[in-house]
């Protein structure tokens, strides 16, 4: 059985989302020391103006320790940016209503806001991943590491990943932008978002 070893997400890109769909189980890291400027408080989108981050503010600690911060209106500056960029996809209204509560609410707990997220999205994508929380934190084990590897700056090697272009609302302005957030691929191609997650990695 091939395992998956994964750093938590926030709305997480493409990437970390094909290897919830090609591997056997995946487990999603909890003791890891937080980091600045990873995956795990930000998301890539495309918009008009081409990419722009979404970054939800902390209170520093180890990462199961992370609290979300309340201060400021970032739920609604998320749900605005998001409803600009992707108004005009073909699903952003299909699935709004899904996924407007996770800028409405308020949770207290960075990782637990990740793992409520990435359940719906599975949910959404059709997608069953065999998920599980590390226990403790390991530095090898039989599994493949993708905690350093994932992340929008400094990328690792990954020869695992690729993935072919879909429609995207500003391509004929900016070309094809790949490894978006998760919401890029849901929004501009709905149900069929699936096909570019099931075995793209080894096309």
């Amino acid at each position: 059985m091939k395992t998956a070893l994964l750093s938590s997400t926030f709305f997480g890109p493409i990437q970390w989302y094909q290897k919830l769909a090609n591997y056997d189980s995946v487990l999603v890291e909890h003791h890891d020391h937080y980091q600045k400027q990873t995956y795990r408080n930000r998301c890539i989108i495309a918009t008009a103006q081409g990419t722009q981050a979404l970054t939800v503010p902390v209170e520093r600690g180890n990462d199961d320790e992370v609290r979300i911060s309340n201060h400021g209106a970032w739920r609604r500056i998320h749900w605005n940016a998001l409803t600009s960029a992707y108004s005009e996809s073909p699903f952003f209204e299909y699935y709004a209503d899904d996924l407007r509560p996770f800028f409405e609410r308020e949770w207290h707990w960075l990782y637990d806001y990740n793992l409520e997220i990435c359940h719906t999205m599975c949910q959404l994508l059709d997608i069953q991943p065999q998920l599980n929380t590390t226990a403790t934190y390991e530095k090898e084990g039989p599994w493949d590491d993708y905690r350093d590897i994932i992340r929008p700056k400094h990328p690792g090697n990954d020869p695992q990943y690729s993935l072919l272009p879909y429609y995207q609302v500003f391509a004929a302005r900016h070309g094809f932008l790949p490894n978006l957030s998760i919401l890029d691929l849901l929004f501009n191609m709905g149900p069929e978002g699936i096909y570019w997650l099931i075995n793209n990695e080894n096309k």
